[in-house]
C-alpha cells in the first residue's frame, strides 16, 4: 500500500527550481532513501512534504489524502513527524521534557484543564509520561532522561529527536541525514534504531551522505540531482546506475587502479576494514 505519493511536485525560489517535477511512491513500512551531491534539493523536497514549504507545483498525498501545502503542525497531527540535520532542541530542558513536547499534539486536555488540574489533565499527564519514557528506552537513552539536552552527547541529542518525533504517534517519520556528525560505531548503532523504526511498522524516509548506511538500510532509493529526480530503484539498481555514479557516487578509482595493476602484473593492492557498533550510546560518553 502506497502511503506516500508526490506528483511532477516543484518548489522554485525566484529563477531557480530548488526542486522541480518529483514523483516518488513510498510504500508503507518500507524505508526510502532521498540522496543527492548538497544543493540537490533533498531537504527542501523534506519542507514540501512537511508542510514548511508550500510547493509550486505539484501535489502530495498521505494516506489517500491531499496535504499539498497542509501547515507543519497540521501534518504532524496527520501523522508525518520530521526531523532535521541540525537537531532542534530545548536546550535548558531535560532530554525527557523535550520529549514531553512531542506530546502536545495528541493532548485533548484544555486551559481549564491545566489550571484546574482536572481527572482528564491528570491521566494525560501521566499517559504522556509513559509514552515518553518508552520512547526514550527504545531510543536507548533513557539514563539521559533527566539531563539537559545542552550538555548531553550529538548522539543521544540526534536519538532524542527521533524519540521526540516518535511521541508524536507518526505513521510516517522524515529523517533528515541522522548520522550526520557522529562516528562510524554511532552509525551502526544509528542504523539499528532505523530497523526498529520500521519495525514497528513506521514507515521511513531519510536524506543522508552515509552510502555505506543507505545501501544495507533501504528498500528504495530516490537520487535527486539539481533538484530533479535522476534515478530511483533498489540500492542494487542505483549502485549499478551509471548516471548516479558519475554524478554523486564517483568511481572506484582506487579498484580502477588495482585492475590496471593486476593486468600488468604487479597484483591487486589495498585492504578492507569492517566496523560494528552499539546499537545504544554509551552512558559514559564524551560530553
Amino acid at each position: 500500500m502506497t502511503i506516500l505519493r508526490t506528483e511532477g511536485l516543484g518548489k522554485r525560489f525566484g529563477g531557480l527550481d530548488a526542486v522541480k517535477d518529483v514523483s516518488l511512491a513510498v510504500e508503507e513500512g518500507s524505508i526510502t532513501a532521498i540522496i543527492g551531491p548538497n544543493g540537490a534539493g533533498k531537504s527542501t523536497f523534506f519542507n514540501l512534504l512537511a508542510g514548511y514549504y508550500t510547493p509550486t507545483s505539484g501535489r502530495v498525498t498521505f494516506e489517500g489524502e491531499d496535504i499539498t501545502g497542509m501547515a507543519p503542525h497540521r501534518t504532524v497531527k496527520r501523522g508525518i513527524a520530521r526531523t532535521f540535520q541540525t537537531t532542534h532542541l530545548f536546550e535548558e530542558a531535560t532530554v525527557l521534557e523535550n520529549v514531553l513536547a512531542g506530546r502536545v499534539v495528541r493532548s485533548r486536555s484544555t486551559v481549564f484543564d491545566a489550571v484546574l488540574h482536572t481527572p482528564r489533565n491528570r491521566r494525560e499527564e501521566k499517559e504522556n509520561l509513559a509514552v515518553a519514557m518508552a520512547e526514550l528506552e527504545f531510543a536507548g537513552i533513557a539514563g539521559f532522561a533527566h539531563e539537559p539536552a545542552a550538555e548531553v552527547p550529538q548522539e543521544v541529542q540526534k536519538r532524542t529527536a527521533v524519540a521526540l518525533a516518535l511521541a508524536t504517534e507518526p505513521r510516517l517519520v522524515l529523517l533528515d541525514e541522522p548520522a550526520a556528525g557522529i562516528t562510524e560505531e554511532e552509525t551502526a548503532g544509528f542504523a539499528d534504531l532505523i530497523r526498529a523504526i520500521a519495525a514497528r511498522g513506521i514507515t521511513v524516509c531519510l536524506v543522508e551522505h552515509k552510502m555505506s548506511m543507505i545501501m544495507s538500510l533501504a528498500d528504495h532509493i530516490l537520487v535527486l540531482e539539481r533538484g530533479r529526480m535522476l534515478a530511483e530503484g533498489t540500492p542494487a539498481q542505483i549502485r549499478s546506475d551509471e548516471r548516479v555514479i558519475e554524478a554523486y557516487l564517483g568511481r572506484d578509482e582506487d579498484a580502477e587502479e588495482a585492475a590496471v595493476a593486476e593486468a600488468a602484473g604487479a597484483g591487486p593492492t589495498g585492504a578492507g576494514s569492517s566496523t560494528t557498533g552499539p546499537t545504544a550510546p554509551a552512558q559514559e560518553g564524551a560530553r
